[in-house]
């Protein structure tokens, strides 16, 4: 952990969305311009179902956290208005599986985020964003796209 210079005009953290697909062995990526809030998980999970429905996926269960962003009322209407127009006009339903709290360990998702940011920095130095957005997606094999906007 490399401490932040107060001069520097570089954010002090990077936020990213991820998802893991056991059955194909592949992640998905997607950084967050500022902090990871309610609208932009929205936009992440509309992106995702999208994106599997187009590849034929039907439903995709999702692991979650109880994070702020994943358990708001905003998220879950969202969720729920999606599966409604998914049921009536096809496309990629999202079944919302929940983590008892303090439980990481029961998440597949989380032994992949250690072993990538440990795969990445580098303890002489801290990486700029740039870098490290690059090298994620070099590690997980995904593309860069554009940050999801609050």
């Amino acid at each position: 952990m490399h401490a932040a210079d107060p001069a520097d005009p570089e954010a002090k953290a990077l936020a990213c969305y991820g998802l893991w697909l056991p059955e194909r062995e592949r992640m998905l990526l997607r950084f967050v311009a500022g902090r990871p809030v309610s609208p932009v998980t929205c936009a992440f999970l509309a992106w995702v179902a999208e994106r599997l429905a187009a590849e034929g996926m039907r439903v995709l269960a999702l692991v979650w956290d109880n994070a702020a962003w994943h358990v708001s009322r905003e998220v879950h209407g969202w969720v729920r208005d999606h599966n409604r127009r998914v049921k009536r006009d096809g496309g990629c339903r999202l079944l919302i599986c929940r983590l008892p709290s303090k439980s990481p360990w029961l998440n597949p998702i989380e032994p992949r985020w250690a072993h990538g940011k440990r795969a990445v920095t580098e303890p002489e130095r801290k990486l700029t964003g740039d870098e490290l957005q690059r090298r994620l997606c070099d590690h997980y094999r995904c593309s860069r796209l554009p940050p999801l906007a609050q």
